[in-house]
């Protein structure tokens, strides 16, 4: 039997500078509750210039043979989780944080979740905050987002086909062959690398499953309370999902196609997206009338992630020759008049 047939399963932690908590992280791993569990944690240091591989090798010095450091020189997370992925051995891979705390029972349920859905090929769970202090008042489920916070209830929940559920890599994992079929995490973007990867696995056809016992804890820092935290996070992911064109693939129902959409743009924006930023400026002016602190700031960030992902849009598109542009305004009118008169007729 080879190394990887006897591991269930490869934890991901890549690292940077991160030395003063890391060793509550690799603890957190290695206290696991989970005897049935054959497993290996690889610590990746992203180029680090502190003290992160003698934390790393302290505890292979103490006996824990199962922690293991890999050292990537490319800066960026996505090269340090690709580094783990190189250097993993388990049919499971699995990625965590090293600011965040799973449970004890967190690759105990991994693992039964993938055995008991043989289909399946991406299994996420909760992420439930360590607040630093009380929340704002406005800081409400609908603004866990930017916290990287996620769940989705007490229920298993099976994606419904090319939709996926968003999470994040603070909890989950794939069976490691889907790495083998669509690559790894995309150098190209320092931001909203999950949500690119996740796209591409839904755009292969890949199975996801919400799982509610697979439970992690992670630290949200007292920068992320802020009101300017949240507006400069929502019009970066909006810069970020246009260069991946994600709604190129994906339609207002929230499914992802194989191929870019066939739809009506302006400046290689999908027409819908500009509806919607109009459908979002009037709710939030609602709200703002209405006195509703945290949803008007829910549709304002809508607002804010809508134009920025057509700003970057239109820049990526603005080396088309003017005339070409005219054609493109002016097929967006006529679609968009005809959407109109359709709508009066009926």
């Amino acid at each position: 039997m080879s190394i990887s047939d006897q591991l269930d399963i490869s934890v991901v932690i890549s690292t940077y500078n991160r030395a003063s908590v890391l060793p509550a992280a690799i603890e957190s791993i290695l206290r696991q509750n989970a005897p049935e569990v054959n497993y290996e944690l690889i610590v990746v240091d992203n180029n680090s210039t502190d003290d992160t591989r003698q934390v790393v090798e302290s505890f292979s010095t103490r006996g824990h043979r199962n922690v293991r450091y890999v050292f990537e020189a490319r800066q960026g997370p996505s090269h340090g989780r690709n580094a783990g992925i190189a250097n993993a051995r388990g049919r499971i891979i699995a990625f965590t944080d090293d600011d965040v705390r799973p449970a004890a029972d967190w690759l105990s349920n991994i693992k039964r979740a993938f055995d008991s859905n043989p289909e399946v090929e991406c299994v996420g769970g909760k992420i439930l905050p360590s607040w630093p202090t009380n929340p704002p008042a406005w800081l409400t489920g609908d603004h866990w987002g930017p916290l990287a916070i996620a769940d989705y209830g007490p229920d298993t929940i099976h994606s419904a086909p090319n939709t996926p559920i968003c999470w994040s890599t603070s909890n989950i994992a794939f069976r490691s062959a889907v790495f083998d079929r669509i690559g790894g995490f995309s150098g190209t973007f320092m931001r909203c690398q999950d949500r690119e990867l996740m796209c591409r696995f839904m755009r292969e056809g890949g199975r996801m499953m919400y799982a509610p016992d697979v439970v992690v804890t992670a630290e949200v820092i007292a920068e992320r309370l802020t009101k300017a935290y949240h507006r400069k996070w929502h019009m970066t992911t909006g810069k970020y999902h246009a260069l991946m064109r994600l709604y190129e693939h994906m339609g207002p129902d929230g499914r992802i196609q194989a191929q870019p959409l066939e739809t009506v743009r302006l400046f290689g924006a999908p027409a819908f997206l500009y509806r919607e930023s109009i459908n979002e400026c009037a709710r939030w002016l609602r709200e703002i009338v209405r006195r509703r602190e945290s949803l008007s700031f829910k549709h304002e960030n809508r607002v804010r992630y809508l134009l920025a992902y057509i700003k970057e849009s239109y820049r990526t598109e603005r080396a088309l020759q003017k005339g070409t542009r005219f054609v493109e305004v002016l097929r967006f009118v006529k679609a968009m008049l005809h959407k109109k008169t359709h709508l009066i007729s009926s």
